[in-house]
C-alpha cells in the first residue's frame, strides 16, 4: 500500500476517534484531530498526483473518507445544537444527490470528474467544521462575531452551486435514452452550463403542437 492510501486509511481511523471526543463535547480536541483529518485529506492527493500513485482503491476509499468525515461532524454538531439541522440537511441531500448521478454515469460507462467548485465546496466545509469546533479559534482572538457560522453559510452557498453545477453539466444522463429533448440543440447549451430561456421556450411550444 503506497503513502497516499496509508494517510486515506489514517483519516478514516481517526473518524470514531473523532466522534468519541466530539459527542463528548471535547471541542478543542475534536477540532485539533478534524484539522488532522482534513490535512491529510488535501495531502493524500497532493503526493498521488505528484508521484504518479494513483490508485482504483484510493480512487475509492479517498471520497468515501471524505464524505464520513465530513457527515460525522455534521451529525454529531447538528446533535450538541452547534449548528442548525436544515444547513447539514443541505450538505448531505446534495452529497446523496451527485453520488447517485455518479451512479448512473457509471452504468453508462461514463466518469463524472471532479469539478473545481467541488474542490472549493469541501474545502469550505472543512474549513468551516473546523472552526466551529474549536470554539471560533483563531478568530475569537480579534473578534466576537461568530466566523464559524458566516463560513458554514458560504460552505452551504457553494454546495448549492456545485450541486447545480454538476446536475446542469450532466442532466442528459436523468433523460431516457431516447428523449428527443435529450437529442435536442437546447442541450448543446445546458450541458455547458448555458440555458437560453427563449431557445427554450420556443423548443417547448414546438413540442406541445406536435
Amino acid at each position: 500500500m503506497n503513502l497516499p492510501n496509508k494517510l486515506t486509511i489514517l483519516r478514516v481511523i481517526l473518524i470514531p476517534v473523532f466522534i468519541i471526543f466530539l459527542t463528548k463535547e471535547y471541542y478543542y480536541i475534536s477540532g485539533i484531530l478534524f484539522v488532522a483529518a482534513s490535512i491529510t485529506d488535501a495531502l493524500d492527493g497532493y503526493l498521488a498526483r505528484k508521484y504518479n500513485l494513483i490508485t482504483d482503491f484510493g480512487k475509492i476509499i479517498d471520497p468515501l473518507a471524505d464524505k464520513l468525515l465530513i457527515t460525522s461532524a455534521l451529525i454529531c454538531l447538528v446533535q450538541l445544537g452547534s449548528i442548525a439541522g436544515w444547513l447539514a440537511i443541505v450538505i448531505l441531500a446534495r452529497e446523496f444527490v451527485i453520488t447517485s448521478l455518479r451512479s448512473v454515469a457509471a452504468r453508462e460507462g461514463i466518469i463524472i470528474v471532479a469539478e473545481r467548485s467541488g474542490k472549493i465546496k469541501t474545502v469550505l466545509q472543512m474549513l468551516a467544521l473546523s472552526v466551529i469546533m474549536l470554539r471560533n479559534w483563531p478568530f475569537s482572538i480579534f473578534t466576537d462575531l461568530p466566523i464559524g457560522d458566516y463560513l458554514l453559510w458560504l460552505a452551504v452557498g457553494m454546495t448549492l452551486y456545485s450541486g447545480i453545477e454538476y446536475i446542469i453539466k450532466n442532466k442528459t444522463l436523468l433523460l431516457p435514452k431516447n428523449s428527443s429533448i435529450k437529442n435536442s440543440p437546447i442541450f448543446s447549451t445546458i450541458a455547458k452550463g448555458k440555458l437560453n430561456i427563449g431557445r427554450l421556450l420556443i423548443y417547448n411550444y414546438c413540442i406541445k403542437k406536435r
